[in-house]
């Protein structure tokens, strides 16, 4: 609390280069980012650090997949490059894990067609993970025997990556590491609008969600990083932008653990979506829906829960079919997708959750739409090239800045705890 509450005071009182809204995936590798470049940088959100989009994943890391279909090869390839260099930076969190996809006996692509894109996709992914497979109905079951193959013709198995971590504390990590470069970070404080002064600073409104106060943050560069919230704040500053967002809700079900393997099951849903049945400790999370909402602030109603359940109790051969009444917990969000303002024809399940930077050079401003956590190590590069071309100087960051620490940091560490003899207490906890 004390931390916060200087941090409010400073937020008040210093002038920033740069003041990012919005803790999600987005915001917090730009704030971590640009503070590992020297610049003076400072974090806001309305709600808690990663408390809204970014708490609800799936934890798949994944390449995206089913963007093969639209020819987005280019996105395929980034988003593969973002989630390879996830595997190799965060290890201990991020770990290469397969797929089982069983393909549907109705499904409008041939097996073999599967096969190839997956095989362009691990290409597309410079061969960082072990080579897909087709695998026939025998062996399906060999692998799962709970699959029902009864509706199926074949299945491919192949690899991507998934986040052994809490996703909202993934996202905190990147938070963290902002504040230990010097950004100056709160929660729970809302921005309620932001204009530009006659020297050319942003100076935006800003609320102590906790005790009501309200006080200015001035800024060079405002950036605009609230996820769904996005297009919002931008009507509250003024700023005109190409792209808005269309919002698609997407809710998973926590069951109990319905397969001891550790893979992900992949299918076809009845609307020919991909929809995934993913192992998260001793539980099973089942997802998930795609459907276009206009409010952020969603809820899982009975007819998400219907989907779900009917569409994994009909590809599974489970002792007794998944009710109601097995959840243990929901997750429910919403996917901001970026889209242009001119589209009006839009297939929500079409839209990739690429992410497209914004960058108003008259004004200072940045907006960031879309995205996901797998592209964030390409965003906080990107946000970095924009603001130096918006004439801030940067300075080239000491290593990455991003990842785990390294064997030098791991050693001091561990000497650290053993001088303290911390490493003794936690073995007598253990025995």
């Amino acid at each position: 609390m004390d931390l916060r509450n200087n941090n409010l005071a400073r937020l008040g009182s210093e002038d920033f280069d740069a003041l990012v809204i919005g803790s999600g995936i987005n915001g917090s590798v730009s704030a971590a980012a640009l503070a590992a470049r020297g610049l003076k940088v400072a974090l806001i959100d309305a709600r808690d650090f990663a408390g809204f989009t970014s708490q609800h994943s799936s934890n798949l890391v994944w390449g995206g997949i089913k963007y093969m279909e639209g020819y987005e090869f280019g996105l395929v390839a980034g988003l593969c490059n973002s989630r390879n260099e996830l595997l190799e930076s965060f290890p201990s969190t991020v770990k290469e894990i397969r797929f089982l996809m069983t393909i549907n006996r109705q499904f409008r692509f041939h097996p073999l067609i599967i096969l190839a894109s997956t095989w362009l996709y691990w290409l597309l992914g410079r061969a960082k993970t072990r080579i897909p497979h087709l695998l026939s109905l025998r062996r399906i079951k060999q692998l799962e025997p709970l699959i029902n193959t009864d509706i199926s013709t074949a299945g491919i198995e192949y690899s991507d990556a998934f986040l052994h971590d809490n996703d909202a504390r993934f996202v905190f990590n990147f938070v963290r590491s902002a504040m230990d470069k010097g950004c100056v970070a709160a929660n729970y404080v809302a921005s309620h609008g932001a204009a530009r002064d006659t020297g050319g600073q942003w100076v935006t409104q800003a609320e102590d969600q906790v005790s009501g106060s309200r006080f200015e943050i001035r800024s060079k560069v405002l950036i605009n990083a609230a996820g769904a919230f996005v297009d919002g704040h931008n009507r509250l500053t003024g700023i005109e932008t190409e792209h808005h967002h269309l919002l698609s809700k997407g809710i998973h079900l926590l069951v109990p653990q319905i397969s001891q393997n550790h893979r992900v099951l992949a299918f076809f849903a009845d609307d020919e979506r991909l929809f995934f049945a993913i192992p998260m400790a001793n539980r099973t999370c089942i997802g998930t829906t795609d459907t276009q909402v206009e409010d952020p602030l969603v809820e899982v109603s009975d007819d998400d829960r219907e989907f779900v359940l009917s569409n994994i109790n009909a590809r599974l051969d489970l002792p007794t079919p998944l009710t109601a009444d097995d959840i243990i917990a929901e997750r429910c969000g919403v996917r901001p997708l970026a889209i242009r303002k001119t589209e009006t024809t839009i297939d929500v399940q079409q839209v990739s959750r690429k992410h497209v930077t914004e960058m108003d050079s008259a004004q200072m401003h940045i907006s960031i739409f879309g995205g996901k956590l797998t592209d964030c190590i390409n965003v906080g590069e990107e946000i970095c090239d924009c603001v130096a071309r918006l004439g801030l100087q940067l300075e080239p960051p000491r290593g990455k800045w991003y990842g785990e620490p390294g064997r030098r940091e791991r050693a001091a560490y561990d000497a650290r705890v053993q001088a303290l003899g911390l490493d003794q207490i936690a073995a007598a906890g253990y025995r």
